[in-house]
């Protein structure tokens, strides 16, 4: 392992470690707005990162390293936030919008990367790459720490897009499951969540999310460096 792969990694980690417990405070600050008070009792509705890691440490820490370590070399995992079941039922829609505000932490994240690279572009420190990837939306036009700079935002942005898309898929245990019951009826709403919840998806749910998102990404990818780039072509 080369200093340059430590040092990329210790920048997924820290950008990792901060967007998951932006999601993960978001819906405990959502829940506890709607009167569930469960992830506030934990500490969770805050951006201390430690009450996340103690209630999921092998997610949080244990995964995120490994899988960095081992081929291909991006980091992934996971947390949670712990919710009363019986104040989702009596209040579905607010559940709803708890669920909803994980992913839109992340997009509030990825527009934050955004502006900061156009930022940094008025200013001469960030350019247009020639092709972009995880860690390369954008690259340094200057030497010193903007190199730093575009590799940190590189990573926040598209880490943020994966982690607010991925969750909105419809799909038990992900948050899109519980968010897309704005469209029902209450009555409707609980039935379905009844249903999700009792058919014990938990890791079959995640696969079967992992696969259809794998198949969408690159569309989703290239239309992020779209509206990032207006009228740029990518490959």
């Amino acid at each position: 392992m080369t200093p340059d792969f430590l040092i990329l990694g210790l920048i997924w980690y820290i950008v990792f470690l901060f967007s998951t417990t932006c999601h993960e405070g978001a819906h405990s600050l959502a829940a506890m707005i709607g009167g569930d008070p469960t992830a506030s009792h934990g500490g969770q509705a805050s951006l201390n990162p430690l009450p996340h890691i103690a209630r999921e440490p092998f997610g949080i820490v244990v995964v995120p390293i490994l899988t960095y370590l081992l081929p291909p070399h991006f980091m992934i995992g996971w947390a949670s936030a712990p919710y009363d079941p019986r104040w989702q039922q009596r209040y579905p829609r607010r559940a709803a919008w708890m669920a909803l505000a994980g992913p839109a932490s992340n997009f509030f994240l990825m527009l934050c990367a955004g502006i900061a690279i156009h930022v940094g572009m008025a200013y001469g420190m960030f350019r247009t790459p020639e092709s972009a990837g995880f860690t390369h939306i954008t690259e340094a036009a200057v030497p010193g720490i903007a190199g730093f700079a575009a590799t940190f935002l590189s990573i926040l942005f598209v880490l943020n897009l994966l982690l607010g898309t991925f969750n909105l898929l419809p799909v038990p245990p992900l948050d899109g499951n519980t968010g897309v019951t704005l469209l029902m009826s209450e009555n409707t709403a609980l039935r379905f969540l009844e249903w999700s919840h009792g058919q014990g998806f938990g890791m079959v749910g995640l696969l079967i999310a992992w696969v259809v998102y794998g198949k969408i990404f690159n569309f989703i990818f290239e239309s992020s460096l779209g509206v990032l780039y207006p009228g740029s072509h990518w490959h």
